[in-house]
């Protein structure tokens, strides 16, 4: 088995790394987002995102539920798998939860950063995100737990007044005479990638905390409670999630435009999470800006991990007196086979690898050591003066998330039946 890029960390940092990297996954689409907009407009871009989140969330919601051995098929599995959902990151997104019956649950957010950041934009982009997105891709999750399950909304934004609390409530009902959709066109694409079957190491039951989600549903999760080795696995299935998600878009995004359109769509989406991502990870951990706080940031990022789905290789060196790290990755791996983010990157294109590693410090750049068939090698060095910030990465901390801070809520409470 493939040891994680994630085993280096210790519990408590990767108590403070997961919710970054749920928050991290939700924002890749305020990067890939502006980008199929400026290219297929407003109505198109609605369309590869429902396309992409109905592809994506369902293959990793069954992951997950696996992992976490969340069994059962009512409301309380369909809420256990939103909280590990990049879709809904904690407090971000702040899903209350209410369960009833078996069948029957509501939900509502007491805060919306996706609403926050598309407000300012217009009626007509809630709409597109709190109607004709949400509609399709509730129900997608949802029925990943369950084929009979419908998300309805109670009410929804437009906010009427506008500063209506909370944003949104909705009801979750499980009934078998709800007929389940038809299948989607290309669902194998995702379902069927090397992401999918990924197989990755299985949580150490007799470590310290807890190492599955079978117990209550809790009103909030507290990831510091689980144990190391399931922050672990939880670490490299949210990575998953993030390549699985793009792998969506790509799917979605390839179906509407010419193949050198979707290329360059794709490289900017990678640039401008790559960049926020790293500035969030450095930040977590309280890392620096030198060359052994880049290094760890490459094994760290999610575009890098799980290491059973990425063959990576970061090392130090120093030469003529200057550090450097050596970046190698593999070609034969899922994610070179899936063409997922590493499978972006060649000679000709490190620009979402510069907008990452300026993320821990604006001076480093990389530069092709070696290429051929099998890998890809490149150096990272820093220069006399800073990089311009990437417009792709500035775009995309234009989301309320870029600045985003979790709080300590304390204990979570167990919610019962009602």
């Amino acid at each position: 088995m493939v040891n994680s890029g994630y085993e280096s960390l210790t519990r408590s940092e990767l108590a403070r790394l997961v919710p970054e990297l749920l928050l991290c996954g939700h924002l890749i689409d305020r990067s890939g987002m502006a980008h199929v907009l400026g290219a297929l407009g407003r109505p198109g871009m609605t369309a590869v995102a429902i396309d992409e989140w109905r592809l994506a969330s369902p293959v990793y919601t069954r992951r997950m539920r696996k992992a976490l051995n969340i069994t059962g098929d009512g409301v309380v599995a369909i809420f256990k798998g939103f909280q590990l959902d990049i879709g809904a990151p904690p407090q971000f997104m702040d899903f209350r939860y209410r369960v009833i019956d078996h069948d029957h649950g509501e939900f509502h957010l007491d805060h919306c950063g996706a609403l926050a950041d598309v407000e300012p934009m217009g009626t007509e982009f809630v709409v597109s995100m709190c109607h004709d997105i949400e509609d399709p891709t509730f129900d997608a999750t949802a029925l990943a737990t369950n084929p009979h399950a419908q998300v309805r909304p109670i009410h929804r934004p437009p906010r009427e007044p506008a500063d209506r609390k909370p944003v949104c409530a909705w009801t979750v009902v499980i009934d078998p005479a709800h007929e389940p959709p038809a299948p989607m066109p290309g669902a194998e694409l995702v379902a069927g990638s090397e992401a999918a079957g990924t197989v990755l190491s299985p949580i150490d039951p007799d470590d310290e905390g807890l190492a599955d989600y079978s117990g209550p549903l809790l009103s909030d999760l507290r990831f510091a409670d689980f144990s190391r080795s399931a922050l672990v696995r939880i670490a490299d299935e949210i990575s998953l999630q993030h390549h699985l998600l793009t792998l969506g878009y790509r799917a979605a995004v390839e179906e509407r435009t010419k193949p050198e359109v979707a290329l360059d769509i794709l490289r900017k989406q990678f640039t401008g999470i790559a960049g926020l991502t790293t500035e969030r990870i450095r930040a977590a951990l309280g890392l620096g800006d030198d060359i052994a706080a880049l290094a760890k940031v490459l094994r760290l990022h999610p575009a890098f991990n799980p290491a059973a789905y990425v063959d990576i290789e970061v090392s130090t060196e120093t030469a003529d007196g200057e550090q450097a790290v050596e970046l190698r990755l593999g070609r034969a791996c899922g994610a070179a086979d899936d063409g997922s983010w590493p499978a972006l990157l060649d000679a000709d294109h490190l620009q979402p690898l510069d907008a990452l590693v300026r993320g821990v410090n604006p001076r480093f750049f990389s530069r092709v050591r070696a290429v051929d068939d099998c890998s890809l090698t490149v150096e990272i060095r820093c220069a006399d003066t800073p990089f311009r910030l990437a417009d792709e990465v500035a775009i995309t901390r234009f989301s309320s998330g870029a600045g985003f801070v979790f709080a300590d809520r304390g204990i979570p409470l167990p919610l019962t039946v009602r």
